[in-house]
């Protein structure tokens, strides 16, 4: 009986095991170049609360738990095309130009979402942004649809950084 038993528990441990390993961790990583200043960018992103002063696909931004720019702040993000990402702030380099946070619920199609965001100088007037992040798909069974799968997943959070990006070279260049 013992033996049926722990055969049993294997056997579920084994594909619980199974399920989470259908759903991989998957990374994004997109960097660009700006003829603009570290310093410059920086105050244009640094901001937890102002995403939506430079990303297009943002159209409000609000502080909901704890204070701007503090480990711990929760930012309510309200997307134009309607619903809204709740997001929390890990980490805040202020002097290093960079910042942390993690998605707390949200109408992407992941789950287990992490994101850092850096400015460096990239020289004489110059700066590189790189936008990166760690995730799995929100369907983490074995079978998900289309539209939950790995490809939709990275494809979303390609375009969610690529459009961020785009749009920040723009308003960094402009001013």
């Amino acid at each position: 009986m013992k033996l049926i038993s722990a055969t049993a528990l294997a056997l579920t441990v084994l594909a619980s095991g199974y399920s989470v390993a259908a759903a991989p961790e998957l990374h994004v990583h997109k960097t660009i170049t700006l003829n603009a200043s570290a310093d410059k960018v920086w105050n244009l992103v640094k901001d937890f609360n102002g995403l939506n002063n430079w990303h297009p696909a943002v159209a409000k931004d609000d502080i909901v738990e704890g204070t701007n720019n503090s480990v711990g702040a929760v930012r309510l993000l309200s997307l134009k095309g309607g619903g809204t990402i709740k997001e929390k702030l890990l980490a805040f380099d202020a002097k290093g130009h960079s910042f942390r946070y993690t998605i707390v619920e949200g109408v992407l199609p992941v789950s287990n979402y992490s994101s850092r965001l850096s400015v460096k100088s990239a020289g004489a007037g110059k700066s590189t942004v790189s936008w990166s992040g760690k995730f799995q798909r929100k369907n983490l069974g074995d079978n998900p649809g289309d539209s939950e799968n790995d490809k939709t997943a990275v494809d979303t959070v390609t375009g969610v950084y690529q459009g961020g990006l785009d749009n920040l070279k723009k308003l960094a260049e402009a001013q």
